[in-house]
Parts: C-alpha cells; structure tokens; sequence
C-alpha cells in the first residue's frame, strides 16, 4: 500500500495554503486579536472553495473526497492558525442548511465533560452538542447521569451559557449552563466525536510544522557573537527535537485518517498535540525576548495549542485509553 500523497492531494494541500496566505496572512492574523470574529467573506470563499463540503457527496453539492484529504487541509489551517469552528463546520455541512457553502457558522461541542465549551458562540446560529452518556470511552466518562450517547441541535439563542475566559485570544469561548435538548439528530456520536478529534489534531500537526518552520528561520537570521544563533549546538537540538515531534505527528494523523480508528486517533491526537505545544514552548525558547511579543506570532501558536489539546480527548485520557488496549 502507498501511503505517499498523491498529486491530487499534494495540489489541493498547495492551493489551500496560497488561498488561506493570501486572505489570511501575518497581518490579518495580528489584526484578528483585537477582533477574533470569524471573516464572513473569507467564511463564503471557503465555501465556494470546497473547504466544507470537501467530503459531502458530488449529488448533493459537495467535492466528493475523503478524511484523508480533510487532514490535509485542517493542516494548513492549523498552520495559518485560523480562527473560527472550522471542524464544526466540516462535520455538519451536510447537516445544517448553508453551512456547505459558508453562509452559515454552526458550533460544536461535547456534552460528555465539565465545563461544556462552545467557541465562537457569537458567530454562529446553531449549536450541535454531542452527549456522551455514563462510561463512555470517547466522552471521558463525564456524562450526566441518566443520559445516553446523542447528538442534539438547538439555535443559538435558545443555548444557556456564561462567559468563560480563554487562553487563545483567536478563540472567544462561553459555557454551555444549560442546552435544551428537544431535537435530537440522527447522527453516529462516537464517529462524530471520532472524526473532530482527527480534524483537530490535523489543525495541531499544522501548527506543530509552523513553528518548526518559524524556529529554523529565526535562528538563520539572528546573529549572536558574529554568528547565526543556528550554529550553536543547543539551538540545533532544539530545532531538531522539534522536526522530529512534527514528523512522527504527520504519519501517526496520516494513518489515522485511513484507518479511522478509535485507537488510531487517540494516538494520532496525542502526538499532535504534544507536539503542538512542545515545538510551539521551544519556538518562543529560540526566539527569546521577542517570541513573548505581541509583534510575533509564536505565541499565538502555543496558546492555541494549549485550548486544542483540552478539546475532543485530553492526553490523560489518551495515555489510559491506549495502555488498556496495550495490557488487554
């Protein structure tokens, strides 16, 4: 079996990276602090870009492809670090009307842990909350007494919540205090919980080789004693020890996204996000003063990496899930 990207993939990979550079650059992405609320017209081109409806079916208006080429382009989203629910999106495009074609913004978020996060809640018109009922493995066991494995739907303005701070100035949060749960959808909950935990640890992969690329430009440039602080030994290894997270990340998602199996993610989303925020901790290292600077964006990397990795399976979880399987 060949597990090399294919041309196809390697073009749509190269076009969602110009698209998202030219629309969402280093400007727009410091702009985007001071107002994190997700771009509509950039919302729209994605849409008419395929972004969302990149697995729906060609008869129903969609591209027609697969998880694995979804992986590809959370990477470069996770790359440009981009702000807004582009996983919930992704997931219900073929469930909420107008969502496809980025007319809409819908929000995700699980029901089976405390507190109940939704982002972007002033963004988006509908909230999908996926339920994880007592002792579900995927739902963390956190799920309300009495209630079983479901996905509810319910319109923004009939969803209960409190402001609720975040660390990534790019990700506005609010809990969840009560949701009503009165139309519920016949959706496959684990595969949903599943499926989000790939695209998010696809978006942390692309973050995890930005910051590699960040560190290795920095410290080409900066000088120190007359020389390139990349030729002293410590930065070396600290550039090299960051490769190495990103790469063993990229194969372990990959693979995941062919499998798609629970086990396959869990470790996937484990990697991806040690590696997000090991690589984003020594990027600010190798840049020093400056990486802690509002003018930079290393730090932007690491606090949206510290919110990802507490989003669809934390590495507690992860580390149990897949030591029982080991000891089985």
């Amino acid at each position: 079996m060949d597990f090399q990207l294919t041309e196809d993939q390697r073009a749509l990979q190269g076009a969602t990276r110009e698209l998202l550079a030219a629309r969402f650059g280093p400007e727009r992405l410091r702009a985007a602090v001071g107002d994190p609320a997700p771009d509509r017209a950039l919302w729209r081109e994605l849409g008419a870009a395929g972004f969302f409806a990149l697995r729906l079916p060609e008869e129903a208006g969609g591209v027609g492809l697969g998880l694995p080429e979804a992986v590809l382009v959370f990477e470069e989203a996770g790359r440009a670090l981009l702000p807004g629910p582009l996983v919930a999106c992704q997931l219900l495009a073929g469930v909420v009307d107008g969502v496809a074609s980025g007319e809409r913004i819908v929000g995700l978020c699980e029901g089976g842990r405390e507190p109940v996060l939704w982002e972007h809640p002033a963004a988006c018109e509908e909230l999908i909350l996926v339920e994880a009922g007592p002792g579900c493995p995927d739902g963390g066991g956190g799920g309300a007494q009495g209630r079983t494995d479901g996905v509810y739907r319910s319109a923004a303005d009939q969803v209960s919540r409190a402001p609720f701070a975040s660390v990534d100035p790019l990700t506005p949060l609010a809990r969840v205090t009560d949701l009503p749960r009165t139309e519920p959808l016949a959706l496959d909950a684990p595969r949903l919980r599943r499926e989000a935990a790939l695209l998010t640890a696809a978006q942390q992969l692309g973050s995890a080789v930005r910051t590699v690329e960040l560190a290795v430009a920095h410290a080409r440039r900066r000088e120190q004693f007359g020389a390139p602080i990349g030729a002293f030994q410590a930065i070396k290894h600290l550039c090299a020890q960051m490769l190495v997270r990103a790469e063993m990340a990229r194969y372990a998602v990959y693979a995941a996204s062919v499998t798609d199996g629970d086990l396959d993610v869990t470790g996937a989303k484990l990697l991806a996000d040690e590696a997000a925020v090991r690589n984003a901790r020594d990027c600010v290292q190798v840049h020093g003063g400056m990486g802690f600077t509002w003018e930079a964006e290393v730090h932007l990397h690491l606090k949206r990496a510290w919110l990802r990795a507490e989003c669809w399976g934390v590495a507690g979880e992860a580390e149990e899930l897949l030591a029982a399987d080991l000891i089985a």
